[in-house]
């Protein structure tokens, strides 16, 4: 059995990555379920950057195990693609989520739907046990709403209105499932499977 360590505890992102990556002889397991805590400072300038440094962190601090990790947040055009890679602490520090969706609404304020398109991004790493690395990047385009909607998904689900669904739905008015089809980590989640099944052939 292949244990590959997953370097976060968001259990919406165990559950997609989980269902992506069901391969044969492997097993997912999160830092805490291991027992370990990795906690790196992330300090890049990139998804893809943040993501090599938790990989990096929990696949040296497993031990060696295989490690992935996900660096994911959203750039707003009118915000000059901001919050980017300070989109889960776009409040502040200690804030949540609703900190951060308010604080978006507010800046967006005035800002009509036409303007306020955006897209989810998503960076995977995945670290082998021999230390070599898989990079998928994923991305879904749409436009951020003027109040909330919805009570799935997490994050700015509830405002960011996918083109696929023509500014109809937000993320969190559909199921995981469907919204898998077509999100940011979805797609990053499928191309890393690509490479990994590419991977395993040679």
């Amino acid at each position: 059995m292949k244990t590959i360590v997953l370097a976060t505890n968001n259990a919406h992102k165990v559950r997609e990555i989980e269902g992506a990556l069901a391969m044969e002889g492997w097993e997912f397991k999160t830092l805490r379920q291991m027992g370990l805590v990795s906690d790196p400072t992330e300090d890049a300038d990139s998804f893809v950057g943040n993501a090599r440094i938790k990989a990096r962190a929990a696949h040296e601090v497993s031990g060696g195990l295989a490690a992935l990790a996900d660096d994911s947040g959203i750039m707003v055009d009118a915000l000059g693609g901001r919050p980017g890679v300070y989109s889960a602490r776009y409040a502040g520090e200690q804030c949540d989520d609703d900190a951060n969706n308010a604080k978006m609404l507010a800046e967006l304020e005035g800002t009509p739907w036409e303007q306020r398109t955006g897209r989810y991004v998503c960076a995977l790493v995945f670290v082998d046990e021999d230390g070599s690395e898989l990079v998928a990047e994923g991305t879904v385009e749409g436009k951020i709403g003027f109040d909330l909607q919805g009570e799935g998904g997490f994050g700015y689900d509830p405002m960011f209105y996918p083109d696929a669904y023509d500014g109809k739905l937000t993320f969190a008015q559909v199921s995981q499932e469907d919204k898998a089809v077509i999100s940011h980590r979805g797609v990053a989640l499928r191309k890393l499977a690509e490479m990994i099944a590419a991977k395993q052939a040679k």
